[in-house]
């Protein structure tokens, strides 16, 4: 177990060095040939697009059907900070037209991907991808982080705290202006605030059971978005 999770973070730390050394820094072209194929919304139509890093890109292996039966379209990138996604929010959301975003972000911030961030930079990157959405009457799903104790690619970092205050901020943003925060973390969080074993092999990422518990909980907050005014 110990070598498929140094293994695992092996990967993980590679895609990071990649996306520092990448000239398509927000990764642009991941999705580019995929968004050309998707037609514009039929009428009535309630599509969703989950917009992520890792957490959100494995989704889609884990659990495809989810994506499939619910017409969401999934939207993320393996190690990408809030910053890279911003950058490619128009490109990876708006311009597929979604009546609903859901976003997943932030752990990889925590984790130092791109080198440090301030956590009020983290929490500005996702709230301009609100606005940006809701400026082109997208309704919004804020998601927590999940919770993190420890990070096999960052052994040196201790995440808890900042997980715990940006979740905080998140929070608070979303009762401001009336978004729904979709709250992943107190679903999932064990007693060493971190995410328990039968949830994930790493700590960080869910397997197909943390998967589970997030679909419901995922869905409850669409609904509840597309209700909202």
């Amino acid at each position: 177990m110990k070598t498929a999770i140094q293994f695992f973070a092996l990967i993980l730390f590679s895609l990071a060095v990649k996306a520092q050394n990448n000239p398509d820094w927000p990764n642009i072209k991941r999705y580019e040939e995929a968004n050309s194929k998707v037609a514009a919304p039929a009428k009535g139509e309630k599509r969703v697009v989950y917009m992520g890093d890792s957490i959100t890109d494995f989704w889609i292996n884990n659990d495809s059907t989810f994506f499939t039966h619910n017409n969401y379209y999934d939207r993320g990138i393996s190690g990408q900070t809030t910053g890279q996604m911003l950058v490619r929010f128009r490109e990876d959301v708006i311009n597929l037209k979604p009546a609903v975003v859901v976003i997943l972000a932030g752990i990889n911030d925590i984790a130092e991907n791109n080198g440090p961030s301030k956590l009020e930079d983290v929490a500005g990157n996702i709230k301009s991808m609100a606005e940006l959405a809701r400026a082109n009457n997208i309704k919004v799903v804020i998601s927590s982080v999940l919770p993190a104790n420890a990070f096999p690619w960052r052994p040196a970092i201790n995440p808890v705290e900042k997980v715990s205050r940006l979740n905080s901020m998140l929070k608070q943003y979303a009762a401001e202006k009336g978004i729904v925060y979709l709250d992943y973390f107190t679903k999932m969080v064990d007693d060493k605030a971190g995410l328990p074993a039968k949830y994930s092999k790493d700590g960080v990422h869910p397997n197909l059971e943390g998967y589970k518990v997030m679909e419901p909980l995922a869905q409850q907050a669409i609904a509840k978005a597309l209700k909202s005014k």
